[in-house]
């Protein structure tokens, strides 16, 4: 998954300033390479990772030692649905391929947004979308993601989430041929 995903990543970083001294969470971490690539943006800044798998928290930790040892980068399993930070920590929370499977998306949005600073950024980024309103996901059948709970949504329905969860100055940029899209928006205020 961290080679697949690199250049979607990429693609999803590109659209959100990160700057050097920001604090960061990158939510659903799995092995670490969004967070090997946040830590080399932020070389004063400091990342944090969860997910909600212990095989992937592990993943993640073996490859950031070297960025844990220099106490850069913090890496724990925790659910999207309960952050273990208090209120308006992070500069930039970042979702790469895992909104999918979070359980509760409104709540789980509402609950990453709690963490943000005033004038923090949420961006999601996705493999995967539905075009229109009615397509069904171009991954898997609706009967596995029924039974998987992985949840896919259009354009508008991800501007729709952003706004119902709270957040501000929402934008979803698509890169069609790849069905590649990321989405993001801040919280209300300024960056302190």
């Amino acid at each position: 998954m961290n080679r697949s995903h690199s250049a979607l990543t990429d693609w999803g970083l590109s659209h959100v300033p990160v700057e050097k001294n920001f604090t960061i969470l990158d939510v659903g971490c799995g092995g670490g390479r969004t967070i090997q690539k946040l830590a080399a943006m932020t070389t004063a800044g400091k990342i944090h990772g969860i997910d909600y798998a212990d095989g992937s928290v592990a993943a993640s930790r073996a490859n950031n030692a070297e960025l844990i040892k220099t106490g850069r980068v913090e890496i724990q399993q925790s659910s999207v649905s309960q952050l273990p930070f208090p209120e308006n920590t992070f500069d930039l929370v970042t979702a790469v391929e895992t909104q999918y499977y979070w359980p509760n998306l409104t709540n789980d949005m509402r609950e990453i947004l709690r963490v943000l600073k005033p004038g923090g950024t949420l961006l999601v980024v996705l493999e995967d979308y539905k075009a229109g309103q009615k397509e069904e996901s171009r991954r898997l059948p609706k009967s596995v993601s029924n039974y998987l709970k992985y949840t896919t949504l259009s354009v508008a329905q991800q501007r729709e989430l952003f706004s119902a969860a709270g957040y501000t100055d929402v934008q979803v940029a698509e890169k069609s041929k790849q069905r590649w899209l990321c989405a993001f928006g801040k919280k209300l205020g300024a960056l302190a």
